[in-house]
């Protein structure tokens, strides 16, 4: 990583926190052209993701992530890196966007078509605080990806079928749909419920690492979170989430199902692990030592686990996370546990 493209990154950083004058969060046009193209990227939920991206880019952040690898100083031939990135949250793919610079090498892009304005407005403008030519290693393609020496890409089950066999000739990174729980002990303070509210409905529950379960030892007042989650019935001002919702509970009632509702949460014990947007299930459980065994055996399909009891729980092959933090990865949290710069500075070696 050169010298420069530090500084950018860092001046980036400052961008996406909004303490540039009309600029990133404070882009008014941009926010709304976001919007206009997705509805589910609201203005707040474009600034908490643009903030979320900042908090990244703080210098201490950057030392502290970028010090573990010290093949960042050797010099090594740029390869072509294909990017297919997801839209399911406001920039979710400047993740790998980012490790793809940092390793030296170029990019080929192909945005979701949710979000290919976002995307673009940040390469350009970390561009504008670079003095190499940063858009010169970003290529954006909207037809089918070709001529990259290796893959990163992110799908569902099914693409990542055709993903595995399209791409089988050269080195991959794959993947595909995971979601989060929370496991609750019932000590919480009201103040650490409300804080794992913004774990649950941020983004409306679209994200990997958006709580869609939560785990509760038997007994636990559910009207406990109903009280400190009485903010967020904003989110049902959304028509595309409160049409999720009058679906499922349509379907729900219609099927005898046994609902908790509280006009913008659909609450049902469950054994599945993603519920729809505008719904979240529940499990109960006797013994931590269950819960460990529960989230041991689907490991592979969690992101993380939002908790306040993590010495305790001892989640096996699942990060946990404080209650409020799980939409606030540092850089290092890597999607699927798979270290995206580790596998683009092998590339050269």
């Amino acid at each position: 990583m050169t010298n420069t493209l530090h500084s950018g990154l860092v001046q980036l950083g400052a961008w996406f926190r909004g303490e540039m004058e009309n600029e990133g969060p404070e882009n008014e046009a941009l926010l709304r052209s976001a919007e206009a193209q997705n509805r589910w990227f609201t203005t707040e939920f474009v600034r908490d993701a643009m903030h979320a991206n900042g908090e990244m880019l703080q210098p201490s952040v950057l030392a502290v992530w970028l010090a573990k690898y010290d093949a960042l100083k050797d010099k090594r031939p740029p390869r072509q890196i294909g990017l297919i990135l997801a839209g399911n949250l406001p920039m979710v793919g400047w993740h790998d966007v980012l490790c793809v610079l940092l390793s030296g090498h170029r990019a080929i892009v192909k945005c979701s078509s949710e979000d290919n304005v976002l995307i673009p407005a940040v390469i350009a403008a970390l561009d504008s605080f670079c003095e190499e030519d940063v858009t010169g290693r970003i290529e954006f393609v909207t037809g089918t990806l070709a001529g990259a020496d290796a893959v990163i890409a992110t799908g569902s089950a099914n693409t990542n079928r055709y993903f595995e066999y399209y791409f089988r000739d050269v080195p991959r990174v794959l993947r595909s749909q995971r979601t989060s729980v929370a496991v609750l002990d019932g000590t919480e303070t009201h103040e650490q419920l409300q804080a794992l509210g913004a774990d649950v409905f941020q983004y409306y529950g679209l994200g990997c690492r958006s709580v869609t379960k939560l785990l509760l030892p038997r007994g636990f007042d559910l009207d406990r979170l109903f009280a400190a989650w009485i903010d967020w019935g904003r989110v049902a001002q959304n028509n595309k989430y409160a049409n999720n919702y009058d679906y499922h509970k349509a379907v729900w009632l219609l099927n005898r199902e046994d609902l908790i509702e509280n006009g913008f949460l659909l609450v049902k014990e469950d054994s599945g692990w993603v519920s729809p947007v505008g719904t979240l299930y529940y499990a109960w459980y006797d013994a931590l030592e269950d819960v460990r065994q529960l989230l041991g055996d689907a490991s592979h399909e969690l992101q993380c686990v939002a908790t306040a009891i993590p010495d305790a729980l001892h989640v096996p092959h699942v990060p946990t996370v404080p209650m409020g933090q799980s939409q606030k990865p540092k850089p290092w949290e890597y999607a699927d546990g798979v270290d995206t710069l580790n596998f683009l500075l092998a590339l050269s070696s």
